[in-house]
């Protein structure tokens, strides 16, 4: 991986932005990549601030994901008093967006927003620390970093990466996707070539679909070009901004990929172990907080701009059949047990998680449905 560090970072105010392209400007979506953001930094009394250069997945001005990666940097330059600096260089301006992981392991950079399972490729177990298909919730997987091992499992699996990870956020249960055609049998994956990353992607492969992985910006793009025929992009606050509505016809629910797909903030672990221990904790504190607003903002937004959708755009989505359902929940488990297969570390990190779905996924889920039915909740979907 080459690395350019001559870009200096500006001022507020003074960032640099690369013109929108036509068709991202019809869209209205998708904001262009620029280079280091300035945050606002506490001014100090002596010595310098230490700069931490973060890396992100996200093209700027991206509702919830970008504004998450603002949200840790500013709170981290304000918690610190000026101790720390952090620059956000958003996707593409320092580092590839899929690359950030290899970009904090190598010390390019010191941190990352991302999601893990963008790094599959390096080993499957990290799918479990962002979402695995028919997996927990947002809030079931916080349950388990925090109290079921899974962020010990995190730390030993990225330690071999020399990387530190810390979840912030989550972004609730996604819908199906959006597709240039209806899915009325499993029969119509066959061919599809859809934008799905992660453990759900080698799903749908095995359905006979081809699975791309396409960050955030790439997506609209390969959508006017016609290399992909469907994609998905976590729901339809994003949905909405990029524009998807109106270049694909087709809007399946429910998802089975991405039940509670969690953000992280990575760091290069010797980076990390070397910081100070109160801004360690500092830093701990921020990503702890953000959990709360990154996970609220979607939840909310999300609400907002189906609702948007539906009214304004006319968008009708569109329920898979059960026995379509039933078959990519039954290659999902397939797909998802067979990483205890991969090595003795896939092993522990399913077992774990599976011992944790279980535990948890019996009276939690029905508890809340009935709650929610008792509650009154409006099929939005009845007159569509």
């Amino acid at each position: 991986m080459t690395h350019k560090t001559d870009m200096k970072p500006m001022s507020n105010g003074q960032a640099k932005t690369k013109k929108l392209s036509r068709r991202r400007a019809l869209l209205g979506g998708g904001a262009a990549l620029t280079g280091a953001a300035a945050l606002a930094t506490p001014a100090i009394a002596q010595g310098a601030p230490l700069t931490i250069r973060m890396a992100t997945s996200w093209p700027a001005g991206l509702g919830g994901l970008a504004d998450s990666a603002a949200r840790v940097g500013e709170a981290i330059n304000a918690g610190s008093n000026g101790r720390l600096n952090v620059e956000i260089y958003w996707a593409g301006s320092l580092v590839p967006p899929l690359g950030v992981h290899d970009a904090a392991g190598a010390g390019e950079i010191d941190m990352y927003h991302s999601a893990e399972y963008y790094f599959q490729g390096k080993h499957r177990g990290f799918n479990f620390f962002t979402t695995v298909p028919l997996g927990l919730t947002s809030v079931e997987h916080v349950a388990w970093l925090r109290h079921g091992g899974g962020q010990a499992l995190w730390d030993e699996l990225n330690a071999g990466y020399n990387v530190k990870s810390l979840a912030v956020g989550g972004t609730g249960v996604q819908m199906g996707g959006w597709f240039n055609k209806e899915i009325k049998s499993k029969d119509d994956f066959e061919g599809l070539t859809m934008r799905m990353p992660g453990l759900g992607g080698q799903v749908i492969s095995r359905m006979g679909a081809n699975a791309v992985v396409l960050p955030g910006g790439g997506i609209v793009e390969a959508l006017f070009e016609g290399t992909i025929d469907a994609t998905e992009w976590v729901g339809p606050y994003n949905d909405l901004q990029f524009g998807f509505q109106k270049l694909l016809s087709t809007y399946i629910y429910p998802g089975f990929h991405e039940p509670g797909t969690t953000a992280s903030a990575g760091f290069n672990l010797e980076f990390w172990n070397n910081m100070d221990e109160v801004d360690r904790a500092l830093i701990t504190a921020v990503t702890d907080a953000e959990l709360t607003n990154h996970t609220a903002d979607y939840y909310g937004n999300n609400g907002l701009a189906l609702v948007q959708l539906l009214a304004e755009a006319g968008v009708k989505p569109t329920k898979l059949p059960d026995d379509v359902w039933n078959e990519l929940a039954r290659v999902s488990f397939e797909v998802t047990a067979g990483v205890a297969e991969d090595d003795d570390m896939g092993r522990k990190i399913v077992e774990s998680y599976d011992a944790y779905r279980s535990l948890v996924g019996n009276a939690g889920p029905m508890s809340q449905a009935e709650y929610l039915a008792k509650r009154g909740a409006t099929d939005l979907f009845a007159d569509v």
